[in-house]
């Protein structure tokens, strides 16, 4: 660890963060002047069409073959969501765009490398182990530890972002910047959301979600998480995601074949409203299935959201975002409530976030043995030089409030009684 972040560390471990401009962010003077310059010019020089966007992909990355047509009409959904409701301001557009070119690329260097090696096809992504659960229940601390595991292959936040190289550099003809890429990316996020690792901590090496990945076929709840975009979220919803699911495989199989086979450690709270599509795609999923108090988990989540919106939006909502999400996070644990019968118990272990916090190194050991990977001294050693390494609260922790997004904790626990009835949650107050 580099002698400024331990500086850094000291600074600010332990300390109570108050995040008070969620209704009217103080953005820097720099980023404010460059949507001031860009307003009468940002819908000309960054259209967020879908014939601009594929269009450019292509002149971009010198193809024109996007695989199946699967993704065209979320990205219509998700670009008609972006132009109505998501009120992007300058910079925001430009973002936007940079990131669907992105994930277009993504299916352009895809098909490309299937087309080339057909054979990744055959590589099977075997018994995954997934961790199931709302953002704010233990899931990114067990996800981290578990992608300790040497049995285990994870996938780290710059891979996320470009998981498949460009073929000049998958030959060597050019060095592969993606790492790189991640960084300045997340400089610049650091530079609008200081506070944001006090929420969620992003390091580029940092195992991160496959829903990055699922982005690339445009059928993810990412999108609905980090823009206004709720009639694009509605429809999502309202979508069978089974061909995502089989999208999320075909990456997988790549990046075996690319970096080499071993078994996966995922996690993603999409999961939750999906376990049907997760299933008929990968049936012998081993499920670690988080449960916290459902207060403190729209609590924080709702704060994390508000706060990220500020990197792109004009203006920011509290209310309507806890109205949003309020109801979305309740839907989704009625959608694990009412799907978990799907899981063979035997493949399903649930973990709840006390049980957690009170022994981490060893509910990530009854992990392991759940899921059929040694757990022994070597293991537990690994784990908890990685929990020294990066202990909780390490960038302060954050005051989050309700009453921030016009919510109220007996409402919420009395709409999701069933759920923390059904797996013994208790309320932390």
């Amino acid at each position: 660890m580099a002698a400024a972040e331990k500086e850094s560390m000291r600074d600010t471990a332990g300390r109570s963060i108050r995040i008070d401009d969620l209704a009217a962010p103080r953005l820097p003077r720099a980023l404010r002047a460059a949507n001031a310059l860009l307003a009468p010019v940002a819908r000309r020089l960054f259209p967020l069409d879908p014939g601009s966007l594929t269009a450019a992909a292509r002149r971009r990355e010198r193809a024109g073959d996007f695989g199946d047509a699967s993704f065209e009409e979320p990205l219509r959904v998700l670009c008609d969501a972006l132009a109505r409701e998501a009120d992007l301001s300058p910079v925001g557009r430009l973002l936007a765009r940079e990131l669907l070119l992105g994930l277009l690329a993504t299916r352009l260097r895809l098909a490309a490398l299937l087309r080339e090696h057909p054979e990744i096809e055959r590589e099977r992504v075997e018994a995954p182990l997934v961790v199931l659960g709302l953002p704010r229940t233990g899931t990114t601390h067990l996800h981290e530890l578990l992608a300790q595991h040497p049995s285990l292959r994870s996938l780290p936040y710059w891979e996320s972002l470009e998981p498949i190289p460009a073929r000049a550099v998958r030959l060597g003809a050019q060095p592969d910047r993606r790492r790189r890429r991640c960084e300045q990316a997340l400089r610049l996020q650091h530079w609008v959301m200081p506070l944001f690792p006090a929420l969620h901590e992003m390091r580029a090496d940092a195992p991160h979600e496959e829903i990055q990945l699922l982005a690339a076929d445009f059928r993810t709840m990412l999108f609905d998480a980090s823009a206004h975009v709720p009639s694009y979220g509605a429809w999502y919803r309202s979508q069978d995601q089974t061909s995502a699911y089989r999208f999320l495989q075909r990456v997988l199989q790549a990046l075996q074949w690319l970096r080499g086979p071993k078994r996966w450690v995922l996690k993603s709270p999409q999961h939750l409203g999906q376990l049907g599509p997760l299933l008929a795609v990968f049936p012998d999923a081993r499920i670690v299935h988080t449960h916290r108090d459902p207060a403190r988990v729209v609590a924080s989540m709702c704060t994390m959201l508000a706060y990220g919106l500020r990197m792109q939006s004009r203006r920011v909502d509290p209310l309507a975002v806890g109205r949003l999400w309020g109801e979305r996070i309740a839907a989704m644990l009625d959608a694990s409530l009412r799907d978990r019968a799907l899981v063979p118990a035997a493949q399903v272990l649930d973990l709840r976030f006390g049980d957690f916090m009170a022994d981490e190194i060893g509910a990530a050991l009854r992990v392991c043995e759940f899921a059929g990977l040694p757990a022994h001294d070597g293991v537990r050693r690994r784990f908890e030089r990685y929990q020294a390494a990066h202990p909780r609260g390490r960038h302060g922790r954050v005051d989050y409030r309700l009453a921030d997004f016009g919510l109220d904790a007996g409402a919420i626990r009395a709409r999701l009684r069933a759920y923390a009835m059904q797996f013994g949650v208790d309320s932390e107050d």
